[in-house]
């Protein structure tokens, strides 16, 4: 097994370690946020720069593998959804997020399935699901350190950092979201081909 394929392992076997992290009772803060969030925060940001490094060291060396080519895209929806229904079962994230982000995951794979059928044809990332990707590895890390809920700015109820925090966190939130929806339909029309 090369490198970059264990790297895809290594990440996946992180999620089910970031999960288990709010369960471990860690006391402790730092800047008056929990310990915990910290790890949740680091293991999340080694994860994402795995992610980035197995497809870089694949296509230097001339790695690709199918194998890699299966889990790689696969390791990135399990960390990601792992993480927004953390956020989830915290009351940080409302469920429509992440409903949207699996719903576009299952449409986007059922695409993939019939184009590896037609003769292995490939739909080209567009801007949109690279704006997607960004948005959501920078909303997931700065979700896990507000400690308030998604929009709590809205109350008026919230001052300094916690302020700006939660606004930042919002917006970056709603934009991931609209590149998911939007990158979702760019490549559907993309594989509309595909059905015909």
């Amino acid at each position: 097994m090369n490198l970059p394929n264990k790297l895809t392992i290594f990440r996946i076997i992180l999620v089910p370690i970031m999960v288990i992290i709010p369960f471990l009772g860690i006391k402790g803060e730092f800047l008056q946020i929990p310990v915990s969030f910290w790890l949740i925060d680091a293991i999340f940001v080694i994860a994402s720069i795995t992610d980035k490094l197995d497809g870089y060291l694949a296509r230097k060396n001339n790695q690709i593998t199918t194998f890699g080519k299966f889990l790689d895209p696969l390791a990135d929806k399990i960390l990601v959804l792992a993480a927004m229904i953390m956020l989830v079962e915290m009351n940080r994230l409302p469920a429509w997020i992440p409903i949207i982000v699996l719903s576009r995951e299952f449409i986007i794979s059922g695409y993939r399935l019939i184009a590896v059928e037609k003769g292995g044809i490939v739909i080209a990332a567009s801007n949109w699901g690279k704006l997607k990707t960004v948005t959501q590895m920078i909303a997931i890390i700065v979700a896990f350190i507000d400690l308030n809920a998604f929009g709590t700015f809205f109350s008026g109820n919230l001052q300094g950092f916690e302020l700006y925090l939660n606004v930042f966190v919002t917006c970056i939130m709603l934009l991931q979201t609209i590149a998911t929806i939007v990158s979702g339909l760019e490549y559907m029309k993309g594989a509309r081909k595909l059905l015909k």
